[in-house]
């Protein structure tokens, strides 16, 4: 009877073994490719409602996942904060109104709203401040003797993940996620360039952002598309540009981030104000400003003029990861981290926050968050780290599990059809029948999502980091990787690797 147990156990371990050792014929033909020699590769697919596995190849390898990290970003916000929430920004003021004078600072309180003016929320997005306006006249103030002050105290001042990488840090696709953003963090800057070797000139920009001091290197060059750098660090007003642009353009543009949002949003309503006749005498300011100068009151009581609310969360989760928007899937990893609270002397960051909540939430969830090493929201930062075994895991439960299934998977992009996934998997059999989130930085590409065929649905997750190619080509052969995947998932002939 021992020697049976014994002899099965034995069985049991060499299947296994050669379980293991299958690697799925696609993954083969792949894997062939002169350009994946030293590559790392990782794959999961599963079908939905069974849980079963129908391919596996190197699933717990920690790999990067670029901005596959989103997916993780939005599902934890749809859990925890839950679709319908919405992010508050307040006007409020102290002091007192005499006479239809504020003796008093406005303040713009914000509660890490990154939707606010954004161009992807649609044109009534900038009628933020409008409505402001009017509501300040509705208040009977025509005139402020203080200042406008931001308060974007409910997170900290650092907007960027220290473990960004130089070249991201300036750049409109990398901005610093705040307790207040507007219009994406971000601004058009134009130029009128000449003959090829000349220096561009910067001719604007949109939103004016001339406190910015531009350290102009670059050069014209007889190309059709620029390849220029905005360089800066947080918090700081000088930029420097390194690069090539076109020759001979009348315009041209190129997009940077806002380096102080707070600041920024002050400023702005100051000017707005004044052009509306509502003199400020003040100069603008944030709370971060006004704390290092010892002038922030914790217990100034405030009365609200009027609180202007975001889109839903279902709708934020959508256009994160529709256009991989970097400031709304730090911003969310931020708000969730609103709920950790600190140990008594702990020194933490918003980010490391997020972080926490977000692995706390997903071990209770059942998942092993193990391999989850993130230090953003957004996949930004090189360092951060999954295994497709456990965005498998999440996104099966996101399907079957979680309290906004429908958000979570209509978040995600159609292939071929819409979003940063739109040239994807285009006019094959798997357009429209997908809702795939993408990622791609240098040496990385990753996608992870759903897949439904034969009225069956399938979750999938593929991540390749340090290919020799052009992301072109590793994109080209993941997409033959995904129709072959497919094909074989659906007949009854599909090798198997648990």
């Amino acid at each position: 009877m021992i020697h049976n147990k014994i002899l099965t156990l034995c069985l049991l371990i060499c299947f296994q073994i050669l379980a293991k050792a299958q690697v799925p014929y696609p993954v083969k033909e792949l894997l062939k490719a002169p350009y994946m020699q030293g590559a790392s590769f990782s794959l999961v697919m599963k079908e939905v409602q069974t849980g079963k596995t129908i391919y596996a190849y190197n699933e717990d390898l920690h790999i990067s996942p670029a901005s596959v990290l989103k997916t993780v970003s939005t599902a934890t916000a749809l859990e925890i904060l839950g679709e319908d929430f919405r992010f508050p920004t307040t006007l409020e003021y102290d002091g007192f109104i005499e006479n239809g004078v504020l003796k008093g600072n406005l303040y713009i309180k914000g509660s890490g709203d990154p939707s606010l003016g954004s161009s992807h929320c649609g044109p009534e997005a900038n009628s933020f401040l409008s409505s402001w306006i009017d509501a300040i006249h509705k208040a009977g103030i025509k005139k402020i003797e203080g200042a406008v002050i931001s308060n974007e105290s409910i997170f900290d001042s650092e907007g960027s993940s220290i473990k960004w990488l130089r070249e991201d840090m300036g750049n409109y696709y990398a901005p610093g996620s705040y307790g207040l953003s507007v219009f994406d963090n971000m601004y058009k800057l134009s130029f009128k360039t000449g003959k090829a070797g000349s220096r561009p000139e910067i001719t604007g920009s949109t939103p004016d952002v001339s406190f910015i001091r531009f350290h102009n290197y670059l050069t014209a060059m007889p190309i059709s598309s620029d390849s220029a750098y905005i360089v800066g660090t947080p918090l700081s007003p000088e930029r420097y540009l390194y690069g090539t642009l076109p020759a001979n353009r009348e315009n041209y543009s190129l997009k940077g981030d806002i380096p102080d949002p707070a600041l920024f949003l002050a400023s702005y309503l100051t000017d707005s104000l004044n052009r509306a006749g509502i003199p400020v005498s003040g100069s603008p300011s944030c709370y971060r400003i006004e704390k290092e100068e010892g002038r922030w009151n914790d217990d100034v009581k405030t009365t609200t003029i009027v609180t202007t609310y975001s889109p839903t969360l279902k709708e934020i989760a959508g256009i994160t990861n529709h256009v991989s928007h970097n400031l709304f899937a730090d911003a969310l990893i931020k708000t969730v981290g609103l709920q950790y609270v600190p140990k008594k002397d702990e020194v933490i960051s918003s980010f490391e926050r997020g972080i926490r909540v977000t692995k706390e939430y997903w071990e209770k969830a059942g998942l092993d968050t193990f391999p989850l090493w993130i230090y953003d929201g957004s996949g930004l930062a090189p360092g951060d780290k999954v295994s497709a075994r456990f965005i498998e895991d999440m996104l099966v439960y996101m399907a079957t599990k979680s309290k906004a299934p429908e958000a979570f998977i209509a978040s995600l992009p159609q292939p071929g059809l819409e979003g940063s996934v739109r040239n994807f998997l285009k006019g094959t059999k798997l357009q429209g029948n997908c809702r795939l989130k993408s990622g791609g930085m240098t040496r990385v590409r990753s996608f992870a999502g759903y897949i439904s065929m034969n009225g069956k649905m399938y979750a999938v997750a593929v991540f390749s980091n340090n290919y020799s190619c052009s992301m072109a080509k590793m994109t080209k052969g993941l997409e033959k990787l995904f129709l072959q995947l497919t094909i074989t998932a659906t007949t009854t002939s599909a090798p198997k690797t648990p």
